[in-house]
């Protein structure tokens, strides 16, 4: 019988590797995906629309979330902001090929990562498990602090004068490793290697998640003194320029 949109299918249950929500409203991509992180040890659940994608988030909360851009009634960008409402979590965007402003969209509301259809199900496995080795507690990793910001890699907290941020899972990891890396010029890939654990990939994800992060650490994201634009080369984190002008 085939799946009907609003429904709610709970499928495999691994053996302890994190609960994925796979949303999807093309019952055969739903199944196949589901079928790959099953074999490698994921619990699954299924839903067929944002209503049903909510509705499940809020019952059994997951560890990540493959969301489908291009939903019925709710897209994507909007489950997104939603689920987020809820609570952190990190989230990939699957996204049709070639629609560039909708991934970049996608990026801008807070997911960690997408994948273009057609895709290798074995790839988005393993964005997947890349994804959730970097949500792990981090054992003896030390604090870090400069210009005002504190960030606690174990604990995956970060302030910014003292008031805690909300961060994303790819922001914070951006975050520790500016902070780990002051005064040093980061090529775009770089951070995508460093950062996102790629060797390859669309750098324009990297420009995304440095401009979300300039509008929560920076007193004026459009003249940012913290993370600056390092012209042909990248980005470089300043916390002597910024704590100057904090001075003057």
């Amino acid at each position: 019988m085939e799946q009907q949109p609003s429904e709610v299918v709970a499928v495999g249950r691994g053996p302890g590797a994190g609960r994925v929500l796979v949303v999807d409203d093309d019952p055969t991509v739903a199944e196949v995906v589901s079928t790959y992180l099953d074999r490698a040890g994921y619990m699954v659940d299924r839903a067929g629309d944002g209503p049903a994608a909510l509705a499940r988030a809020a019952a059994h909360w997951p560890d990540l979330v493959v969301l489908d851009l291009m939903l019925p009634g709710m897209d994507g960008l909007e489950v997104c902001r939603r689920i987020r409402d809820l609570g952190p979590v990190p989230v990939i965007m699957l996204t049709a090929r070639g629609d560039e402003d909708d991934r970049i969209l996608g990026l801008e509301v807070g997911a960690d990562d997408y994948v273009t259809k057609p895709f290798s199900p074995r790839e988005l496995v393993l964005r997947v498990e890349s994804v959730l080795r970097r949500t792990r507690p981090v054992a003896a990793t030390r604090p870090l602090s400069a210009a005002g910001l504190t960030v606690d890699p174990a604990a995956r907290r970060a302030a910014r004068n003292g008031t805690e941020l909300a961060l994303t899972l790819r922001e914070f990891d951006l975050l520790v490793f500016f902070l780990r890396h002051p005064g040093r010029a980061h090529s775009r890939e770089d951070l995508m290697r460093e950062v996102w654990g790629w060797d390859f990939g669309d750098l324009s994800t990297v420009t995304v998640h440095v401009r979300r992060l300039r509008n929560k650490v920076e007193d004026d994201p459009a003249r940012p003194r913290l993370i600056q634009t390092v012209w042909g080369v990248g980005y470089r984190f300043d916390p002597a320029a910024a704590s100057a002008q904090g001075g003057e």
